[in-house]
């Protein structure tokens, strides 16, 4: 993993000289301090900002480690625009153009990134993170060499700056220069011998010079410390594919996906099994799940993995005749068992299939109070279903919300004690989008899911949660897909009143019947409906569009 820790390193490993500590301003000395505990030097800035007492030089370093703070939370806007103002304060302070560049790669702005990291490259030439984070780039996108030149430079200049050498270590690896890279993670375990990226790449390097019982000794032990790393798991089940165990590596991916079911490699991974296998339906299934991203950034891993699952999916499709075929699952969630109950989803989830069946949908999946597992298992067997159909249609009612930039959907038996537990305990909008992937040519989802996220009251927070009590965020699905939001980004979704069904769904069922009313227009007669039924307290939002060069209606017209 190429930025494992990088984002909380990258302060402590380069910045601004120890100014000479003001005894009678313990904040500011703490804040100047690049030495200092990050949870304090965080706290100590914020409080000199927010009392208005710092300017020039100070302001900035102040404001690149709250920009700093902002990107370990995922808040890469607020971090871009803090920066940005450190930067105008102090022009040559290399620390805010680094961090500035890193946040706009998390954001895919790769050669934004690259402009900030040669500037500050330009501006202090021995400044070794910079040389980092710019191989990181040229890692993900294939260009090794040049990354390893980077990374080179980044150990030159900062010797102690692990990362580099392990990055340079995968690098070497992926060129197959296996003594080279051992000898980078040699000097890596010199810096921090219990580093868990050593062992965890380091599996991988003696996976592919095919020393298999180091390998499993490297991954087995960081497994055994961190039996959750979801990471060291998934390059065990790589290894053991290397090795042609495709059982152990079944497992192993078994084992990813019981804990983060939405995870990338482990779908991949597993599809490539299965199509091994002979079980192509399986493997179109798994493909489909790691295929489909509404984000612009992944991992180098995780890229790699989701580029075979789209080019294998391509090639797996079944090439069937149009059929006119049109299918749909929809889902109402309202027997929370850990936080309130929600009365109007499965009212809502009946009213809706009720309708589709009447406007003609072949097959109409009616299911509600989904628990996780019974919630992917859902979206499988959907999936199968749309394989076989133009249009295919998911509906869903019930919690929903956006958590450190992803789109969730909350299934009952869900447990969020700290918001990084949605990943393993909800699930990623990017999975529904998958499910109606498969259809020939509408692919519709519909949220009527913006509500106020019950759990933030005692929610651990670690992540920019700006929407997280307000529904979901904006996203940018890929073409020949329609998001459908009950209330834009941003803003909650009314829930009835207890005993009627949502603005959203009445407006929904009641436009849906009336014939020759194409899908576009459709929706914008929904979002206006439900703009005047709530006197503007509630706004529908789509995102995306059908294929251009044809017409789409639930009531096609006598």
């Amino acid at each position: 993993m190429w930025l494992v820790v990088s984002l909380t390193l990258v302060i402590l490993a380069a910045g601004v000289s120890n100014a000479a500590a003001d005894p009678q301003a313990d904040e500011l000395a703490i804040c100047r301090d690049r030495q200092a505990e990050a949870q304090a030097r965080a706290s100590a800035c914020d409080n000199l900002l927010k009392a208005d007492q710092l300017g020039g030089k100070d302001k900035a370093i102040a404001l690149s480690v709250r920009g700093n703070t902002l990107i370990n939370k995922r808040d890469y806007d607020h971090a871009i625009e803090t920066l940005s103002i450190a930067i105008d304060l102090d022009p040559d302070y290399v620390v805010a153009l680094n961090l500035r560049g890193l946040a706009y790669e998390r954001k895919g702005q790769d050669d934004l990134a690259m402009a900030d990291y040669n500037l500050a490259l330009q501006k202090r030439p021995a400044y070794g993170v910079p040389y980092n984070n710019r191989g990181v780039i040229h890692a993900r996108r294939g260009v090794l060499q040049s990354a390893i030149d980077d990374f080179t430079l980044s150990i030159k200049y900062t010797p102690k700056f692990l990362l580099a050498w392990t990055n340079r270590a995968r690098a070497r690896t992926l060129l197959k220069d296996f003594e080279g890279a051992l000898a980078d993670f040699a000097e890596a375990e010199k810096i921090d011998p219990a580093a868990p990226q050593i062992a965890g790449n380091r599996c991988i390097t003696y996976g592919m010079m095919r020393r298999f019982d180091q390998a499993f000794a490297d991954c087995n032990r960081l497994i055994e410390k961190q039996p959750k790393n979801v990471f060291a798991i998934n390059n065990r089940a790589d290894v053991s594919m290397m090795k042609g165990d495709f059982d152990a590596a079944l497992k192993d991916y078994n084992t990813a996906l019981q804990i983060n079911p939405n995870n990338v490699r482990a779908h991949s991974g597993r599809g490539q099994i299965y199509e091994r296998r002979k079980d192509l339906a399986q493997a179109r299934a798994d493909y489909r799940a790691a295929a489909y991203s509404l984000t612009k950034f992944d991992d180098t891993e995780v890229a790699r993995a989701r580029a075979i699952a789209q080019e294998r999916l391509a090639a797996l499709m079944p090439q069937s005749a149009s059929t006119g075929r049109r299918v749909a699952l929809v889902i109402g969630n309202g027997a929370y068992k850990n936080v309130h109950v929600l009365p109007n989803p499965p009212r809502d989830s009946r009213l809706i299939a009720s309708v589709l069946r009447e406007v003609g949908f072949q097959t109409v999946i009616s299911v509600n109070d989904l628990t996780r597992d019974k919630f992917f298992e859902a979206l499988q067997a959907f999936a199968n279903e749309a394989e076989k159909a133009d249009w295919a249609v998911v509906y869903y009612a019930g919690h929903g919300f956006e958590i450190g930039g992803v789109n969730y959907l909350v299934p009952v038996d869900a447990k969020l004690a700290a918001d990084k537990d949605a990943e393993t305990q909800a699930v990623a909008l990017e999975q529904v989008i998958a499910a109606v992937g498969a259809a020939r040519k509408m692919r519709l989802v519909v949220l009527d899911a913006c509500r106020d996220n019950p759990f933030a009251p005692t929610m651990q927070r670690t992540l920019s949660l700006k929407l997280v009590d307000k529904g979901f965020s904006n996203i940018e699905p890929g073409a020949g897909f329609m998001v459908v939001y009950a209330a834009k980004h941003g803003e909650t979704a009314m829930d009835g009143d207890g005993s009627a069904n949502s603005p959203f769904a009445t407006a929904l069922a009641r436009e849906i019947k009336q014939p020759r009313v194409e899908i576009r227009k459709l929706f914008d007669i929904i979002r206006d409906d439900v703009w005047a039924a709530t006197k503007h307290g509630q706004q529908p939002f789509t995102y995306g569009s059908p294929p251009g060069r044809e017409d789409f209606y639930f009531v096609a017209g006598k």
